[in-house]
This record gives structure tokens, sequence and C-alpha cells, in this order.
């Protein structure tokens, strides 16, 4: 028998999901890149792992693994991914608040309809330690030599860590160059994703992300999130932000340090499928 997985994504943000809720599955390296090679396997961005909760008061736990085969810490669009795969399945009804451990913490999630997610994202990390990012002080910005160019970043955290570039072309040829090269940048020991913004005005962004191990994709949840709360932070967008990427659009909404930093989007079932290879 083959291992049974649900394709999904969050504004073209692909994901596998895989239930190990009741068997846990054997999965190595070799075999997670296998099923993201999107010419002889499934594809996808991120595989989200359901896994039994180990806290009690949570309806499940999930873990996360980018195409390359690498940990990741959190993902925005893929925990939302989660919320509609397990109303799907019947337990986690329209309206009622759910709480899912993440490898970084508990997140609180509710279903405004079958695929529409608000997912509560905790609070946004600056402090450079907690990051982590190489700088002795927390700042609004940090400037940041890429190949002997100078780039100013702000740096923040998400669960997972992120760079975010204020740019006035997302789309530029620059922006192809740097995005590889911020995201193993050895000022971020544990890599980061580049994010590059174009401010519309105080309620509206345009945003790319490349992402650590998964390269440029259509949409960032988490890279959404962090964006928005760097840019607060500068006072450079209100507490309600739509936030538009090539794949679609989030709203993104915080009030400030001391609260909690919510998402909303859309998740989006594509197929049922047995992956039959190694």
């Amino acid at each position: 028998m083959g291992l049974r997985f649900t394709k999904m994504h969050g504004l073209g943000n692909d994901f596998v999901v895989l239930d190990a809720r009741t068997t846990p599955l054997a999965l190595d390296v070799a075999r997670i890149r296998a099923i993201a090679d999107r010419h002889t396997g499934v594809g996808f961005d991120q595989m989200m792992i359901l896994e039994p909760a180990r806290d009690l008061s949570c309806l499940a736990a999930y873990t996360i693994r980018n195409a390359d085969g690498t940990v990741a810490p959190q993902c925005g669009n893929g925990a939302r991914c989660l919320g509609a795969w397990l109303h799907r399945a019947g337990v986690l009804p329209i309206g009622v608040e759910a709480m899912l451990q993440s490898p970084v913490g508990i997140v609180r999630m509710r279903l405004a309809n079958a695929t529409t997610v608000t997912v509560e994202m905790g609070e946004p990390e600056f402090e450079p330690a907690r990051i982590p990012f190489d700088a002795p002080a927390a700042a609004d910005t940090y400037p940041l030599d890429v190949d002997g160019e100078r780039v100013d970043i702000s740096a923040a955290a998400m669960g997972s860590r992120h760079a975010v570039i204020e740019v006035d072309d997302i789309a530029s040829a620059r922006v192809e160059r740097l995005g590889p090269r911020i995201t193993v940048h050895p000022r971020f020991p544990q890599g980061a994703n580049a994010c590059f913004v174009h401010v519309v005005d105080e309620h509206s962004v345009k945003l790319r992300v490349h992402e650590r191990g998964a390269g440029w994709t259509l949409a960032c949840g988490s890279g959404a999130c962090a964006t928005v709360a760097a840019l607060h932070r500068r006072s450079r967008v209100g507490d309600d932000v739509r936030v538009e990427m090539p794949g679609g659009a989030l709203t993104i909404s915080w009030k400030g340090p001391g609260h909690i930093l919510s998402m909303t989007g859309p998740a989006a079932f594509s197929f049922d499928g047995e992956w039959l290879g190694i």
C-alpha cells in the first residue's frame, strides 16, 4: 500500500498534507525529495504532517518539511490548509476555535467557512538573539552586505525567520538576484526567508518571497505576517493590511507590541492521492 496524501494550496503556495495522527510515517530526506519532485513526484513547496497532539487541549500537532527535505519551523499558509483539512475530516466545525501545536508553539484558528481560515500566529519577534540574527541590539533596520552590495533589511521571526526588504519593484532583476543570497546569508545562522515588499498605502502592500528550502513561492503566509509586523514597527502601515502576492491576497491584522497577530485567507483542496514511489 502506498502513502495516502491530500494536495492543497493557499494562494498557490502548495502542500502535501499527510495524516500521521494514528500511524507514524517513515519519511527520510530522500523520500520527501522524491515526493516533492514536480516532474516525477507530486510536487509541493512544503509537506504538512498532522500528528497526535501532545497537549490535550489541542486538536492535533503538526510538523513541516520543505521541498528539499529540511525542517521548517512554521508555515502560515500551511496552517490554514490544515484547518480546512480538519474541517473536511469532521473534527473542526465552522466558527469553533481550535488549537494546534506547531513546531514553535500553539496556534489558534477558526474557519469562517469551509475554505476561509483565520490563524492567530502569535507575536512577532524582533530581538536578534531570538530570531536568530547576528546584530548587537534590536533595530528597525540593519545594513546587510550581500556580495558587496548594501541592502537595508528588517529582521523578524514569526516562528520562521524573515528578512524584509522594502523595494520599488518586487519583480526587478535586483530582487531576483538578491533573494537566493539573502536566504542563506551568514548573519541568519539558521537561514531566513527573503521578503521583498512594495508599500502601496497604509492598508495595502505587494509582496514576493524567496523561501529557504523552497525558492520563489506564489505566497508565504508567515512572510506576509513578518513583513506587515516589520512595516508596522516603522509606522509604514496600519493595523489591518491587505498583502498582495503573486498567488493572491491575505489580510494581516496587528495592533502592535503586546497583541497577537492574525492572518486571514483561503485554503483550497486540489486532489487526494496515493504515492507509490520509494
